[in-house]
């Protein structure tokens, strides 16, 4: 009787972890379904969506002939480029990191370069390097520092003092302070910078190549479009999504294994310069460049680097169409940053909320966010067209998984003793969600909200590039390209990192006056 007992007892525990492991299945099984029920009873034309036969018997001839070596090529640019950003981003953090001055002076141009997307750059750096290897390794290379500097520039800045005075009382030598202290609190900034690097390079190699070249994966994806060769787009789409969760699914194994330790409490640095005089350094090297930009484009007439006046008075200039460019981008951004935001705060406090939504959703959702953004262009164009909806489309999709893993991280974080407290006191559904959920959320919300602006304002630039409409920002920066018109390009440039900086401040000032009440 008692083996009956047991066996009866453990039955419930064993269908309970059958059913956890198997329910991210469900949802991939459900898609495959629909997806063969779809081509089967023909919903969809075959030339729209091929069906899963076909696709799988495409990869099956399509893999070896063709995308092996075209992902090779892809491959061996991704690891120069890696290599090249990080030791780049990791001098430039040490730099930033350990000298008040040069932090001083260079931060603030660095945070302004940071903060112009990537993409706004390769019209300009196609007109100074062509389309070879250069244009690709300088785009790689730019996309990766840019994460790696402001890790290790925080890392080493987050650095207990305390740890600091016992080191110069113990006497040190340097090698063993930075064997024994600044690497073991750099590594983990390290490891997150790496991440974040190698997710901001895989998205950037895709959209150089799917702008300008005549290899790699980017490349087949748009012969495939053109040749409007379905099934070797969807192909290309799953291995640039494989290969992506693998690569981020490595380095989270890394981290994991490398660092080990508990983490240091952040020490805070203490800047004895005032803010004005903080403010006056940052100015001197901006004026000390475009001083020498001045003088260089007055001395020799380049037609690569014109002089600032010539790009002032080509970004003035009524008849070059800027304004009716940027209100048409603008318009863009942010009817697509409300469509992909509303759609992933929605879901994210859903599967935040939900742990059987939660474990039904996020293995799918995650093998999708794995797939570069700019991969999904080819399919958007071939389902939409070369239209409004494409543009919107894509846009949306750019600014749904920034606001979605931060509204799921944030509704995880809600203090449980609240919860208890909200239903001890029987608060309603919306007294909970207004005096709880929200005040809980705020910090990861408005940084979710800060990155899905921005991927929504860089999808519109892209969309521009990859979608030939002909009236936003980005038609018109690939057309001054294409004419050699490189001033036009240059203010270009500017106005994508003016409304840059600008979406930036604004969602800063509106989260510092949304949370002011943490501060009393």
């Amino acid at each position: 009787m008692q083996s009956i007992r047991f066996k009866s007892a453990a039955w419930p525990v064993a269908s309970t972890g059958l059913m956890v492991r198997t329910l991210p299945l469900l949802m991939p099984l459900l898609l495959a379904t629909l997806w063969a029920l779809t081509s089967h009873y023909g919903w969809m034309s075959a030339l729209v969506l091929p069906s899963p036969l076909t696709v799988m018997h495409s990869a099956a001839t399509f893999v070896p002939q063709e995308l092996a070596a075209q992902l090779w090529i892809s491959l061996l640019r991704l690891g120069c480029g890696l290599l090249g950003g990080i030791m780049l981003g990791m001098v430039l953090g040490m730099l930033f990191g350990l000298s008040r001055t040069l932090e001083r002076a260079g931060m603030p141009l660095f945070n302004v370069l940071a903060q112009t997307p990537t993409l706004a750059w390769i019209p300009l750096l196609m007109l100074t390097l062509g389309i070879g290897e250069a244009l690709k390794l300088t785009v790689l290379i730019k996309a990766v520092s840019v994460p790696m500097t402001l890790c290790v520039c925080s890392g080493i800045q987050q650095t207990p003092r305390a740890l600091h005075e016992i080191a110069r009382t113990l006497q040190l030598p340097w090698w063993t302070r930075l064997r024994r202290l600044t690497l073991p609190v750099m590594l983990p900034h390290v490891m997150t910078g790496v991440r974040l690097a190698f997710s901001q390079g895989w998205v950037s190699l895709m959209a150089v190549e799917l702008l300008a070249s005549s290899e790699g994966l980017g490349y087949l994806l748009v012969q495939s479009r053109q040749l409007f060769m379905l099934d070797m787009v969807l192909v290309c789409i799953v291995v640039i999504g494989a290969f992506g969760v693998a690569g981020e699914h490595l380095l989270w194994k890394l981290e994991q294994r490398w660092i080990f330790w508990p983490p240091p409490a952040p020490g805070q640095r203490h800047d004895t310069a005032s803010a004005a005089t903080s403010k006056f350094i940052g100015w001197i090297l901006p004026a000390f460049l475009c001083l020498w930009w001045q003088l260089a484009g007055a001395q020799h007439e380049s037609t690569f680097l014109p002089a600032p006046t010539a790009v002032l008075a080509a970004l003035f200039t009524p008849e070059n169409g800027w304004e009716a460019a940027l209100a048409t981008s603008l318009t863009r951004t942010l009817a697509g940053f409300m469509l992909g935001a509303s759609a992933g705060c929605l879901l994210g406090c859903v599967l935040g909320r939900y742990t059987v939504a939660d474990r039904l959703l996020t293995p799918l959702l995650s093998a999708l966010r794995g797939v570069a953004l700019f991969a999904w262009l080819p399919l958007l164009t071939a389902w939409f067209g070369l239209s409004e909806r494409a543009c919107i489309a894509f846009i949306t999709l750019s600014a749904f998984f920034p606001l979605l893993l931060a509204c799921q991280q944030g509704m995880r974080a809600r203090p449980v003793a609240l919860e208890e407290t909200a239903r001890v006191l029987q608060l309603g559904f919306w007294q909970r969600q207004r005096y709880l959920t929200l005040p809980a959320m705020l910090p990861a919300l408005f940084a979710g909200l800060r990155l899905s602006l921005m991927h929504a304002w860089v999808g519109a630039i892209g969309a521009d590039y990859f979608i030939a409409s002909g009236d936003g920002l980005g038609s018109q920066m690939i057309r001054a390209q294409q004419l050699f018109q490189s001033e036009r390009v240059i203010a270009g440039v500017m106005l994508i990192a003016l409304v840059s900086t600008l979406f930036y401040h604004l969602m800063a000032r509106a989260e510092q006056h949304l949370n002011r009440w943490r501060l009393r």
